[in-house]
């Protein structure tokens, strides 16, 4: 595809989204933080999705004399994918950057991470593109865990199926730099590219950044990010981040691309390590060694492969969770 200039010339009018559920807590650090960046055009729309305590008031209260906000109001539940279609849906727009309820961007995050996709429009000619801030998770012990950005580094960035490899079956490709994944809470894109790809799947409660990644892969998008820090997430406990929830979520995730996975035969792999991932987390060790010995016996090479290149990292990350300091 020869390069096309990026039509990014001014001041694009950028929709800054937060979904908010059970936020009190933290929602206006969030929002305080997406009302200070330096982007000089943007509008912030708050989705409350029916949260059980008062955080649409508190958002209420904060926007009352502030233009550039808005407030949303689910009257019931659905889910933090729906909550993002809402913000799509409202979003006036031409891209869209999702902030998390209970993080805190840098105030140039927009402006960089727009720099950051127009110089990879004007080099690639590409359209379909997700940028993603690096950013850091911060927990409470004390340790915090840098987190790069998927394609901030090497000379081409992940994209096309080979992408969606990696997000179903950890597959991938010498030369890519895959970072942090690809999580909604450092995202900006085009809203075109949120409509073309049909937006989030409501029907997922965990995981719905992912298979949002998957689809676009799968159309040929493009994954770029900064190199530059630009939010911090702070790591919280909820019932919806249960292992018994990722574990659900993962699976459904891998039935829902099953049509996808059986070809190449990754179908049962891809069913089979959340249920390892599972038992990790509620450490019953047996029950692991287990699920690893169903995976080795049909996919020796690819078992053995990630486990080395995950496990080990997997354990330094919880000890230092629980030091409090970088391994």
């Amino acid at each position: 595809m020869p390069a096309q200039r990026s039509d990014i010339t001014g001041p694009a009018l950028v929709t800054i989204g937060i979904p908010c559920f059970g936020a009190r807590d933290t929602i206006l650090r969030a929002l305080k933080s997406a009302l200070a960046q330096d982007w000089p055009a943007i509008e912030v729309i708050v989705v409350d999705d029916c949260s059980p305590d008062d955080s649409a008031e508190w958002v209420a209260r904060a926007i009352a004399q502030e233009p550039r906000a808005r407030l949303v109001r689910h009257d019931r539940n659905i889910g933090p994918a729906g909550a993002r279609n809402t913000i799509i849906a409202e979003a006036r727009g031409a891209f869209i950057a999702f902030f998390d309820d209970d993080d805190e961007s840098r105030p140039n995050r927009v402006r960089e991470q727009i720099r950051v996709m127009a110089a990879h429009e004007n080099a690639t000619g590409a359209r379909l593109i997700a940028c993603h801030a690096a950013g850091e998770r911060r927990y409470s012990s004390g340790y915090t865990k840098p987190l790069p950005a998927i394609g901030s580094r090497g000379r081409e960035p992940p994209h096309g199926s080979a992408l969606a490899d990696y997000l179903l079956f950890y597959g991938r490709r010498p030369g890519w730099f895959y970072g942090s994944g690809t999580p909604s809470c450092s995202l900006l894109a085009r809203r075109e590219t949120f409509v073309a790809v049909g937006g989030f799947d409501a029907r997922l409660r965990r995981v719905e950044d992912v298979d949002f990644a998957i689809r676009l892969a799968m159309m040929g998008g493009h994954f770029i990010g900064t190199a530059e820090p630009l939010f911090i997430q702070y790591a919280t406990t909820a019932p919806d981040k249960s292992p018994e929830a990722n574990r659900s979520a993962e699976i459904a995730l891998a039935e829902k691309h099953r049509a996808y996975l059986r070809p190449l035969r990754r179908y049962d792999y891809a069913r089979r390590w959340p249920e390892l991932r599972y038992w990790h987390f509620k450490r019953r060790y047996d029950r692991f060694a287990l699920e690893f010995l169903m995976l080795l016996l049909r996919n020796p090479v690819a078992a053995t492969r990630h486990i080395l290149a995950t496990g080990p990292a997997r354990l330094r990350h919880e000890r230092s969770i629980r030091r409090g300091s970088a391994p």
